[in-house]
């Protein structure tokens, strides 16, 4: 079966003045995951990421890991929501002084409350899609990814967990505030697995880390 790999980027820079990059552990992550697919034989018929730093960066990380001559093809519709936009609309001018303390649990509470607003179209200013945009673009990169290849292709799918979070819900016909759970449960560099073809797409595993998953890399399993 062709099979989308679609894989969360690795450890961004949480609290830094740009997180928008992986930080040392989140490249390590993007190595490890690529050793993995190395050791299985898996090779990648295609590539594709946003054009965030953060998913680049994984991508290439994976691919050069590997040894594999691709290089991803970049589409702003494999790009995250912007989270920022959703925290300043959430908590209107308070948002500045929330996000200086770098709480990484009031920051989870505060975007999860913010998304769910946003699903239910609650929210008010400056916002760059609605849901349903940002659920549309998915979908059309999800299928585009797949589009034209062998019945037995591989294809990697470097995004974000939000991206990925309204893709597999989407999928499995489920409602916003699913979307909004998965998002938030993914681990970094953790990958899910679809298999496609021109009529169906159907999901076969989950927020799988097995490159993390032996005892000297379990504190390497994060999700920010």
């Amino acid at each position: 079966m062709a099979t989308l790999y679609l894989v969360r980027h690795g450890q961004a820079s949480f609290a830094a003045e740009n997180y928008d990059r992986l930080s040392e552990l989140g490249r390590r992550q993007s190595v490890w995951l690529g050793e993995y697919f190395a050791e299985r034989g898996i090779v990648f018929a295609r590539a594709v990421c946003g054009t965030l730093e953060r998913q680049r960066e994984t991508a290439r990380a994976i691919l050069e890991t590997m040894g594999s001559s691709l290089a991803a093809a970049e589409h702003p519709g494999w790009n995250e929501y912007s989270g920022e936009a959703l925290y300043k609309a959430y908590l209107g001018d308070e948002w500045a002084n929330a996000r200086a303390k770098g709480d990484v649990r009031a920051v989870y509470r505060t975007i999860k409350a913010a998304l769910a607003d946003w699903s239910q179209n609650k929210l008010q200013g400056d916002l760059p899609e609605t849901w349903e945009e940002f659920g549309g673009r998915i979908a059309a990169a999800m299928k585009g990814a797949c589009s034209g290849l062998p019945d037995n292709a591989n294809v990697l799918a470097a995004t974000s967990g939000g991206a990925i979070g309204r893709g597999i819900a989407d999928l499995l016909q489920a409602p916003a505030q699913t979307a909004i759970e998965l998002n938030l449960q993914f681990r970094n560099s953790g990958f899910c697995e679809i298999f496609f073809s021109p009529r169906s797409m159907r999901l076969i595993s989950f927020n799988c880390v097995p490159h993390l998953e032996r005892s000297d890399r379990r504190e390497a399993i994060t999700y920010s």
